[in-house]
């Protein structure tokens, strides 16, 4: 381990929480499940792969609903001034972290009662019926139903492992929020301080099980909202590697021979999405009208500078399973104009546009995309108006339903099609990632059906109709799929982009 190397990270705004069950956006997850954190199978640094965590290896039972995990031997939680564990990690730690997902009468769960989004968008929460321990290092989890992506889906970050022991003391002291504030982990870094809006401090753990991976002494995140102040910072080398640069820097980091720019077609989608339970967006020609009076093709163009591709289905192009034969409504305003009078919606209707306050993968400036759809849909009689509220606050009102139309966006967890359908506009996940409050009976059932199918030519003929529901019924209006841009000062060496948008700083060293 390389002690006293210290890495900066500029990050774009300050984490919810650390407890990564109760969270969906990446920037919850890169400062908690990332550093801290394990998961009993992790995705291979830089690619969708399954390789083993916390687990070692695993079977399946030959009708797909059991899953025995062999766990590694010898991992230690970390110790911290406010928690020493007295015990390595086992199954109990497994048992407690999926009995927490499932059990709602859990006593842990009853003294700090919680949602876990991704849980029930999921159908995790009804889906796994039995977590057993079998002795101290081997877990079997079964299903209810088949779930092609199981695997999948519990290496995505709130699947991480917690000490079942720190827990424990937290519930016995009747201090069961400080999960969520002073996190516990096996992970490659230890939790040291968190200052919102200001940074947020790790160091190396020490005794991490994957030998060699840990090569930094500290690990620190620079929060820093202003796209411009990091770039600043980066080029001055008060940090070394930076979050969604602005597109229009790109040029300049480029030619800059003190940085390198590591880029990836984006696996990722920005939206706008309508609130179908308020009216008048419960009517499908106003959604038609708001979809067609959108210029998509000037909003790339400013927004994403060369930097993004028009989206036309709710997955990317290289999500297995993309129907090719869908195709976008012309812009046409005139005829959103005659839709409207036709809906009998008045000119000068309000209708309030979120836009989000921060630069995400998929979406590098909500607030000009936000004003140029207001000055759209102006042209068509409907009055936009432009709302907005801190990062965490801004996903739990839009969970909450607050909003009529609301630009949000996603980067794909896991490499499985149920993961943009069935986490974002499946009937399962109404309180949770469907910021549409769209339940289409049509559509949820192929979706519910193709999760419960191993066989991929099955599940891929079920998601494109599915997709085919979703573009005729328009509960978003599908704006881009962004490139992924990280610049880094040259002395970085090792950082991989992840498909999914996390940062990692496991293997990273600064020379």
């Amino acid at each position: 381990m390389a002690a006293g190397k210290t890495l900066i990270y500029c990050s774009e705004g300050s984490p919810a929480g650390f407890d990564p069950v109760r969270y969906t956006s990446g920037t919850d997850f890169d400062a908690s499940a990332e550093p801290v954190f394990n998961r009993l199978v992790q995705f291979t640094q830089g690619s969708t792969q399954i390789e083993p965590g916390l687990a070692e290896k695993w079977e399946v039972s030959p009708d797909g609903l059991t899953y025995t995990f062999s766990l590694r031997k010898g991992v230690k939680f970390h110790t911290t001034p406010f928690f020493k564990p007295t015990r390595d990690f086992n199954a109990d730690d497994v048992a407690f972290t999926f009995q927490r997902m499932t059990d709602k009468n859990l006593p842990f769960n009853k003294a700090a009662p919680t949602d876990f989004p991704y849980v029930s968008d999921m159908s995790l929460d009804t889906n796994i019926v039995g977590i057993e321990k079998v002795d101290a290092y081997t877990i079997r989890l079964k299903l209810k139903t088949i779930d092609a992506a199981f695997l999948q889906n519990i290496a995505m970050s709130f699947a991480s492992i917690y000490s079942a022991e720190y827990a424990d003391s937290l519930l016995k002291s009747g201090k069961t929020a400080q999960l969520n504030t002073m996190p516990i982990g096996t992970g490659p870094f230890i939790f040291k301080s968190y200052q919102k809006d200001s940074n947020i401090r790790f160091d190396a753990n020490p005794e991490y099980w994957k030998k060699g991976s840990v090569k930094l002494g500290k690990l620190i995140f620079a929060i820093t909202p202003d796209a411009s102040v990091r770039y600043q910072k980066l080029q001055k080398g008060e940090c070394h590697v930076m979050a969604y640069p602005k597109p229009a820097d790109l040029k300049s980091m480029q030619s800059n021979k003190a940085l390198v720019v590591s880029s990836q077609a984006g696996f990722n989608l920005g939206y706008l999405a309508y609130n179908v339970q308020h009216k008048p967006l419960d009517k499908l020609e106003v959604r038609q009208a708001l979809d067609m009076a959108i210029n998509k093709k000037a909003i790339i163009e400013a927004v994403y500078q060369g930097a993004g591709q028009p989206a036309t289905n709710p997955m990317p192009p290289t999500q297995w399973s993309y129907n090719k034969k869908l195709k976008d409504q012309n812009y046409d305003p005139a005829k959103a104009k005659v839709l409207l009078k036709k809906a009998g919606i008045a000119e000068g209707t309000e209708i309030t546009l979120w836009a989000m306050p921060v630069q995400r993968p998929y979406n590098p400036n909500a607030k000009l995309m936000a004003e140029m759809i207001q000055s759209d849909w102006a042209k068509i009689g409907i009055k936009g108006k432009i709302t907005t509220y801190e990062w965490g606050e801004y996903l739990k009102r839009g969970k909450g339903g607050e909003h009529d139309a609301m630009l949000v966006g996603w980067t794909g967890d896991n490499g499985d099609p149920d993961n943009w359908l069935g986490v974002n506009l499946a009937c399962a996940s109404l309180e949770g990632n469907n910021y549409s409050k769209w339940c289409d009976k049509e559509f949820d059932g192929l979706v519910v059906k193709a999760r419960a199918i191993n066989n991929q030519a099955e599940r891929t003929k079920l998601y494109e109709k599915a997709q085919e529901v979703f573009k005729r019924e328009i509960p978003w209006t599908t704006i881009a799929h962004s490139t992924v841009y990280v610049p880094a000062r040259k002395e970085v060496q090792g950082f991989k982009i992840s498909p999914f948008g996390t940062m990692s700083f496991s293997n990273v060293s600064v020379q």
